[in-house]
């Protein structure tokens, strides 16, 4: 089959490679129909997340046809359409019992290597370094898919792969994102970075019924595909973002604030001793968490800051003293998306969300590395 490889930072090709096959039970073969370069794909392409081989098979955002099944499998057959979350869930172990897929405890035989970095591990992904199992990704045209009457999730042949492929993550995250900090009625919601994940946040609050949404970013292509969405807009390659955020909000300033943007943040990078610490013992960039800290900023004091924006080291500079004296609640983590994929099909489905209208490039699996020089370069 035909793949999508890393080869190195800022390096892919697509490859010929030996088909995937059934290993488990538990596993079944999907033909991939649709596939998406996420904006965490770059991290890796960038060189910011360690454990990446060459050779290994980019990409979490897919769905497809199932063409194999295993012997364990019962809630799918052959020539099914089905969706894949992007973390990979047993369904059995405690976090999984409670919804919270992406802490599985038995997904990751990589576990120890990041129990080193962080103390305790998360679940397996798609396509995401050998620190999280070195899981084949979805930018291919086929994939084995572990746990599948877990994740997978039917799709119906009323709607387009376009409407539904975000299920897979982004849409998830940008809605978790908003609904962890308990967004609702009345609140004021800032997000910065209006990409995919930024605008599927203001959609997700403007959904849960945010009396105002701010969206913050420097490319003004996005920050207009947000005004569409209902959300007020600030350029900060033109605007302070906490001087604008005093004055339209009357000096409230937002009381849930969203870091979509995470470690490969705008701005300086910070330089010096855990520069050197990251370099040397995780092997990547340190973290630039400019956005981070500009939401802790201009949080209003009570509030909440969500941070589905990924990051993988350490950061320097982090204004913990503002969040303390502020009274700040932090929720961060990769999202749990099959916990939300089934209502938020029916959204679609309800016509109360377009998915699609994110969509800026189509092509073939031919075209993903000239795909991921433009996303990077925001062209």
């Amino acid at each position: 089959m035909r793949a999508l490889t890393f080869q190195g930072t800022g390096k892919v090709q697509v490859d010929t490679v030996d088909d995937p096959t059934i290993e488990e039970t538990t596993d079944v073969v999907i033909r991939v129909t649709s596939t998406a370069i996420c904006g965490s794909d770059l991290h890796l392409y960038d060189g910011f997340v360690p454990e990446m081989r060459k050779g290994d098979i980019l990409g979490h955002e897919f769905m497809g046809e199932i063409v194999a099944v295993g012997s364990g499998v019962s809630k799918h057959k052959v020539g099914d359409r089905v969706l894949v979350p992007f973390n990979i869930a047993c369904g059995n172990c405690d976090f999984c019992r409670v919804d919270a897929f992406s802490l599985c405890e038995n997904t990751n035989p990589d576990h120890e290597k990041v129990e080193k970095l962080y103390g305790q591990s998360g679940g397996g992904m798609f396509g995401y370094s050998h620190l999280f199992g070195g899981y084949a990704g979805g930018q291919a045209e086929l994939v084995r898919v572990p746990h599948a009457d877990v994740g997978l999730l039917g799709v119906p042949e009323s709607l387009p792969d376009e409407k539904v492929l975000f299920l897979s993550d982004i849409f998830p995250t940008g809605y978790q994102a908003v609904e962890q900090i308990g967004t609702g009625p009345g609140d004021i919601v800032a997000v910065w970075g209006a990409g995919p994940v930024g605008q599927f946040a203001v959609r997700s609050a403007l959904m849960l019924g945010a009396e105002r949404v701010f969206s913050l970013d420097f490319e003004k292509g996005r920050l207009a595909l947000a005004r569409e969405a209902g959300a007020e807009t600030i350029d900060l390659s033109e605007q302070d973002s906490y001087a604008s955020l005093i004055e339209l909000t009357g000096g409230k300033l937002p009381n849930r604030c969203v870091d979509a943007v995470g470690m490969e943040a705008h701005g300086a990078s910070v330089i010096g001793n855990v520069y050197d610490r990251v370099k040397t013992t995780l092997m990547m960039e340190t973290d630039r968490p400019n956005a981070l800290r500009d939401a802790i900023m201009c949080c209003r004091k009570g509030g909440a800051v969500s941070i589905p924006g990924v990051y993988a080291g350490l950061v320097d500079k982090f204004p913990i003293g503002a969040a303390f004296g502020k009274g700040l609640m932090l929720r961060g983590g990769q999202t749990n998306t099959r916990a939300y994929m089934d209502r938020l099909l029916k959204r679609i489905e309800a016509g109360e969300i377009d998915p699609s209208v994110i969509i800026t490039h189509r092509g073939t699996l031919e075209d993903g590395p000239g795909f991921y020089e433009s996303f990077r370069d925001k062209r």
